[in-house]
This record gives structure tokens, sequence and C-alpha cells, in this order.
């Protein structure tokens, strides 16, 4: 199995949800791997869709899941959730003026074939917008059990891993109903997909990679 490490000097990565959370779960242990393993990263961080309570938990979140980055930015607009496909033309425009601002090594966003009307679009238009950059696609366990058989994965360590989730229980109060939304839920699929990557530390977040320029 071929392992590529990320190692660059001001390594630029954008951070694409379609709502509060999303990249959190889809991504947030590599995120503070990246950070760790890179000093001088720079993350842009954009969610499209965030209620007022929910923008605020956000804003929490991303603030600690990016604190010890060199550089970030934080973007959250407030789309209508679940009409992203019947807005999508602002939206479009919204990726536009992303492009001219940003040019990213690395870009995480919503798996294709995510069966989320939302998320979906996200997918489509981070592959219309940025067509020379690496795109990394996050999956996100939920009710329509599209889980797929990515082609990616990133080893976490226990250490990582619970990171992660305390960061996101600890921001998401609104969530905390759902029965979905619960420390053994994230852990779950970071071990299964650990045993799928044959990873060392027994943990990963798995992603699929379209294209890759070796």
């Amino acid at each position: 199995m071929l392992k590529i490490k990320l190692e660059k000097s001001k390594y630029k990565i954008l951070c694409l949800g379609a709502h509060a959370d999303d990249i959190e779960i889809g991504c947030g242990g590599t995120i503070l791997k990246l950070i760790e393993n890179n000093s001088d990263i720079i993350i842009n961080w954009v969610i499209f869709c965030a209620n007022r309570v929910r923008k605020k938990e956000a804003l929490k979140s991303a603030n600690l899941f990016l604190n010890n980055s060199k550089e970030n930015s934080i973007i959250i607009e407030n789309y209508r959730d679940g009409f992203f496909p019947y807005i999508g033309a602002k939206i479009k425009e919204n990726f536009e003026r992303l492009k001219q601002q940003i040019s990213p090594d690395l870009i995480f966003t919503h798996y294709q074939k995510d069966l989320h009307q939302d998320h979906r679009l996200i997918s489509e238009l981070t592959w219309n917008t940025f067509r020379d950059n690496l795109i990394l696609e996050y999956e996100i366990p939920k009710y329509d059990g599209d889980l797929g058989r990515p082609n990616l994965f990133v080893d976490l360590t226990i250490s990582q891993c619970n990171k992660k989730i305390k960061y996101l229980t600890k921001s998401y109060q609104s969530q905390s109903t759902k029965h979905w939304f619960s420390d053994d839920t994230f852990l779950s699929i970071l071990r299964i997909r650990g045993i799928q990557s044959n990873a060392t530390s027994k943990y990963a977040e798995a992603f699929y990679c379209r294209k890759m320029i070796l």
C-alpha cells in the first residue's frame, strides 16, 4: 500500500461543508493531524448553512479544531437548509468568489454519491469550480445508509480521535438529543475504516479521491 505524506511549507487547505458540523464529522481528525504535522498550515473553513444557534456552535467548534493552525479563516453562510439544489445559482456564485480568493493545495468536500441533496450539490460545485486542485471527498454516517467504499485513508491516533469527538460533542449541544450524534457513532466509523486500511493505530478517516497526480 502506497503511503503519501503531506508535508509542505504554508500548505493551503480549503474545507467545505454544507452544514455546521459536516466538516468536523467528515475530516476533523485529519485536520487535527495535518495541523500537528505542519507548522505553517493555512486553513480556510467554509460552512454554507447554519441558523443562529448552530452558527454560534460552528464558530466554537472551528476555533477548537483550528486553534493551533498558523493562519485560518472561518466563513459561515446562511443558505436555506435542505434547499441547496433549488438555490444552486446563488451558491455557485459563492463558489466563484471563493475561487478568486483562494488557491488551495488540498480541498475537503462532501462525497459525490452522498444521498443528502445539500451535501451532493456542494460536492458537484467543488468539482465544477476547482478543476486543478487535489480534492478529497469525506463521508458522513447518517440515516440514508450511503456509506461506500473509500479509496484513501488517513491513520489517526486514539488521541486525535478522542480530541475530534470531544470537540464535536462539546461544541454542538443542539445536536445532543439526536441518537446518532454520539461518541460511539463517531468512534465506530473511525475503527471500521482503521480495520479496512490496516491502520497501525487502529483508527482512520476515509476519503474518496477521483484524481491524483504523483
